[in-house]
């Protein structure tokens, strides 16, 4: 396990990376693809996730990463909402609510893990930070 140097070395900016992709990926399917509100504002949570591990990564300050990481972790819950309502309208079937909502809950999971390891350190040398769950 190296050290975490850059955010985009977290796994769970990764994983959240990918998340973004596949909401995009089947919000540019029929119906979905035509509600623009509802289609822009799970696409916007689904960035929100990377977005603010970014952002609180780069402050350089385990109290704000954690804040951020907060934020990111709401945003999780908030892509697993609107999977369901995406479901419950017909915008997308079983098997895809169930990959996607599996993977925001997943990320959710880290990211929980990832605050309450920040809890424990009084400050974060990046240059030697490192986490099992994030690489």
């Amino acid at each position: 396990m190296g050290a975490i140097e850059k955010f985009e070395d977290l796994k769970v900016w990764q994983l959240g990376r990918q998340l973004t992709a596949n909401i995009y990926s089947a919000a540019r399917m029929g119906d979905f693809a035509r509600d623009y509100g509802f289609r822009d504002q799970i696409c916007r949570a689904s960035v929100s996730i990377t977005s603010n591990i970014a952002e609180g990564f780069e402050r350089k300050s385990n109290k704000a990463f954690q804040s951020f990481l907060a934020i990111a972790k709401g945003s999780a819950g908030e892509v697993r909402s609107q999977l369901y309502a995406a479901l419950d309208i017909g915008y997308i079937d079983d098997d895809k609510f169930h990959q996607l909502s599996a993977q925001a809950t997943e990320i959710g999971k880290m990211l929980s893990g990832l605050i309450g390891y920040l809890e424990t350190k009084s400050s974060r040398q990046l240059s030697t930070f490192k986490l099992s769950t994030c690489n």
